[in-house]
C-alpha cells in the first residue's frame, strides 16, 4: 500500500483502539460470495468461503547469488507480471497480493465449477513457468522452480486502516490463507513432492478428470501433481 507522512498522536491511537474493541460482534456476518468492497466499513466484516492460491519460487536465495541485480529485475518482472496475468484470466479473481517472490490470490468461488477453474489457473501457471524457463535458458539465465498451493475455506473479510487515513486495504483473516501458504511451501520441496499441492477440501470439489491428475501425498496430508496445459506444453516442446 502507498503511505505518506502524518503526525503520530498516541491519544488518537487509544481512541481508535477503544472504538474497534468496543464494536459489536454482530457486525461480522456470514456471506455467500465475496461482497462488494463498498459494503465494508471500519467496523464490520464478512465471513466468506473462498479459494486461495499461492505460488512461490524455490531457491530464490541461490538465484540472487548467481545474477546481477538488473538481470534479477528482468527475471522477477517477467515472472510476476505474467503470473498476475494468468490469475486475472480467471473470472472468479477478487484480490492479488505480492510478497517478495511469492504471489497469492483470493477467488470468489461459490460452486464446484469455480473451484475447478482455480485448479485450471494453477496448472496454467505451471505451464507458464515452463515457457518462461525456455526463454531464461536461451538467455543463459537460471531457470525457475516453484511450488503452488490451493485451499478452500472460510475467511473473515475486513477493511483495515481508519477513517481519514487514506488507507483502505482489504485483509483476509483465517486458517485458509495460512494453510494455502503451507501447501505452497511443500510444492517441489523434495524429490517426492510435486509442483501443485491441493487440500483434501479442494480435491473433493474437483471433477473426476481433474482428480485423476493428482495423487495423494501422505506426508503432507494433501494431494499433489505435476499438471500442465497441453497447448502450452506443445509450445515448450517445440521451442526448448
Amino acid at each position: 500500500m502507498d503511505a505518506s507522512y502524518s503526525y503520530y498522536d498516541y491519544t488518537k491511537s487509544i481512541e481508535r483502539i477503544d472504538n474497534i474493541l468496543n464494536s459489536s460482534d454482530s457486525s461480522y456476518d456470514k456471506h455467500t460470495g465475496i461482497p462488494s468492497k463498498d459494503s465494508l466499513t471500519y467496523n464490520n466484516g464478512f465471513y466468506v468461503d473462498v479459494t486461495v492460491l499461492f505460488i512461490d519460487i524455490r531457491g530464490s536465495k541461490e538465484l540472487s547469488s548467481k545474477h546481477t541485480r538488473p538481470v534479477l529485475a528482468k527475471i522477477y518482472r517477467a515472472y510476476i507480471s505474467e503470473v498476475i496475468t494468468v490469475m486475472k484470466g480467471n473470472t472468479c479473481i477478487n484480490e492479488i497480493y505480492i510478497e517478495g517472490d511469492g504471489l497469492w490470490a483470493v477467488f470468489n468461488t461459490t460452486t464446484k465449477d469455480d473451484v475447478n477453474s482455480v485448479f485450471a489457473t494453477a496448472f496454467t501457471i505451471a505451464s507458464l513457468i515452463d515457457i518462461l524457463n525456455v526463454k531464461l535458458s536461451k538467455k543463459k539465465y537460471s531457470t525457475l522452480e516453484v511450488g503452488i498451493g490451493i485451499d478452500d475455506g472460510e475467511s473473515l473479510y475486513i477493511k483495515a486502516g481508519y477513517k481519514g487515513s487514506g488507507i483502505q486495504e482489504v485483509v483476509w483473516i483465517g486458517k485458509v490463507v495460512g494453510q494455502t501458504a503451507a501447501l505452497c511451501s511443500y510444492g517441489n520441496k523434495t524429490i517426492h513432492d510435486r509442483e501443485i499441492m491441493v487440500s483434501a477440501k479442494v480435491y473433493s470439489d474437483l471433477s473426476e478428470h481433474n482428480k485423476g491428475l493428482l495423487v495423494e501425498n501422505i506426508s503432507h496430508n494433501c494431494y499433489h501433481g505435476n499438471v500442465i496445459r497441453k497447448d502450452m506444453n506443445e509450445w515448450v516442446e517445440k521451442n526448448k
